[in-house]
């Protein structure tokens, strides 16, 4: 039976047999005895994207009192939970994406820290997830922005959109009043020309 562990474009936690292309964390959510979530769903406002494998090494899931294992569909899905590159084992990556943000966000010498407090304000509504109103057409928003419409959640790319589900993306009509899922000040940095990792069915 799969572990309630991989991060919908909502941020929800939920279990599936399907596996993603990055893991990440938002501290110590889970019994290591269980193997089960906790009721919160974070224990640190540092919600990091990182890859499945480091140096060789791979971590049990949920096997021991440390940070929580989850896994994302890719790196979009991710970043519209409110999840940003890990500066350990992805430190290219969290540089790109610090420099971009700071770009896109118009501002210097900015922290990991300040970041993860932004996004920490931008990704939660009274413990849920925050949508966003959109300020430009759907067609208009940058490679990578996901957004949502009812239950259904999609990511925008070449213009178009893309249903997104556990096993991956499949096409469809652009939705009508959608909000947006991406947070803001991730959305301005994919302006600025960060480009996430799309799941392979994105790009097929």
């Amino acid at each position: 039976m799969p572990l309630q562990n991989r991060v919908t474009p909502t941020g929800e936690i939920i279990a599936t047999p399907h596996r993603g292309m990055f893991t990440g964390n938002r501290g110590i959510i889970h019994d290591p005895a269980t193997k089960t979530l906790l009721k919160k769903r974070w224990s640190s406002p540092a919600w990091l994207t990182c890859t499945c494998e480091f140096r060789g090494r791979r971590r049990e899931v949920m096997a021991q009192r440390s940070w929580t294992e989850l896994f994302f569909l890719d790196e979009a899905t991710a970043l519209a939970a409110g999840h940003r590159p890990c500066f350990y084992c992805r430190r290219d990556d969290a540089n790109r994406f610090r420099a971009a943000w700071e770009k896109g966000n118009r501002v210097h010498d900015v922290r990991m820290h300040d970041i993860d407090t932004v996004l920490h304000h931008e990704r939660l509504d009274h413990g849920k997830k925050r949508l966003h109103a959109l300020l430009v057409p759907l067609d208009l928003l940058p490679e990578g922005a996901m957004v949502q419409r009812g239950e259904q959640s999609f990511l925008v790319t070449q213009g178009r959109a893309l249903l997104w589900s556990p096993a991956g993306y499949s096409a469809a009509d652009l939705p009508d009043d959608a909000t947006l899922l991406t947070p803001p000040s991730t959305l301005r940095t994919l302006n600025a020309g960060y480009q996430p990792v799309l799941h392979p069915t994105a790009l097929s």
